[in-house]
This record gives C-alpha cells, sequence and structure tokens, in this order.
C-alpha cells in the first residue's frame, strides 16, 4: 500500500489525481496499472492510466466526487494497492457492435481484461473517426487470424484522447 497527498485537478469537465512522480515509480509498469484507491475509508477499483511522461493518473467519477465533496485544487489524502488481476473494461458501443456483427464476440470473451484493455486503449488512441473505425475493423481481423493483442502500440502513452494531446496528459487544468 502507498499513502500520499495529491490535489484534485480539473482537466476540461474530468476531475482527476494525477499520482506524485515517486508512486508511480514504484509501479510494476509505464503502462496502465490496475488499483484499488482508498479514499476517506472509500475503496474502489480503478485503472491507472499513463500520462505519456512516465507517470500515472485516474479519473475521479462524478458519484465519487458528490459523496466525498471533492472540488478541483482540493487537496486529498489517499492510498493505493497494485492489483494483479485486471478489472473487465466497459466496451465501447461501436466495438461491441462490430464483434456482434463480425462473429468474434466468442473470441473477444475468451480473451484475458488485459488483452481486452489493450485493444480497447489502441482502439481510442485517436481522435479521427474514421481512423477508429480502421482500428476497430482490423481489431476483429486480427482476432479472427488468432491475434490477442494489437502490435506497435507504445502502452506508455494516454490514450484518453479527451484530455491529451499526442499521448500526453495535458498539463493545463482548469479551475
Amino acid at each position: 500500500m502507498m499513502d500520499f497527498k495529491a490535489e484534485v485537478l480539473k482537466i476540461k469537465d474530468w476531475k482527476i489525481i494525477r499520482l506524485p512522480e515517486a508512486i508511480s515509480q514504484r509501479l510494476s509498469s509505464r503502462g496502465m496499472v490496475m488499483a484499488e484507491i482508498t479514499i476517506s475509508k472509500l475503496k474502489f477499483e480503478v485503472p491507472l492510466e499513463p500520462d505519456g511522461m512516465g507517470g500515472h493518473w485516474f479519473r475521479l467519477n462524478e458519484s465519487l466526487c458528490e459523496q466525498l465533496d471533492l472540488q478541483s485544487s482540493n487537496t486529498i489524502s489517499l492510498s493505493i494497492t497494485p492489483l494483479d488481476t485486471w478489472v473487465n473494461p466497459e466496451i465501447p458501443k461501436d466495438l461491441s457492435e462490430a464483434l456482434d456483427s463480425s462473429k468474434v464476440r466468442n473470441l473477444w470473451d475468451s480473451l484475458t481484461p488485459k488483452a481486452r484493455w489493450e485493444w480497447i486503449r489502441w482502439i481510442r488512441f485517436t481522435e479521427n473517426p474514421q481512423t477508429r473505425q480502421k482500428r476497430i475493423k482490423t481489431a476483429c481481423s486480427m482476432l479472427e487470424s488468432g491475434k490477442k493483442r494489437p502490435c506497435c502500440f507504445d502502452h506508455s502513452r494516454c490514450t484518453e484522447t479527451y484530455v491529451s494531446k499526442q499521448g500526453i496528459l495535458m498539463t493545463e487544468f482548469s479551475e
């Protein structure tokens, strides 16, 4: 378990926690890592997304922010425990539909949660809708041919394009 204090940051309308460098360095990977977070005795599991600069961050969901009355610029105490098991990702609707229509849903379901996360991160790592659709089609084709994971993918980049530029978490925070 790693205890630390961090500021609640806001990028666009997302509230996030950016891990201190010393905490990120203690994690097993520069890529995504699953963790159990404890804030004020509340425990929840989240993926720690890479920030593209060797660190990690995670998004605070709105219900948690309301429950704990978390505002941007609050400093909070929290604990992180890295997990060996991966939580299943929520499958984006467009990918789910493509998995069903291309008849590779069973192959998808046979993948480990970590492999599913890799596919989803690779697919979402573009702001261009045509590129996204091409990646979904390619993923279905690669799954059908027996591939378990996407190739040629930098796992240390931030793939949440809403809060990143060119794979790096935005550093201009709003109030």
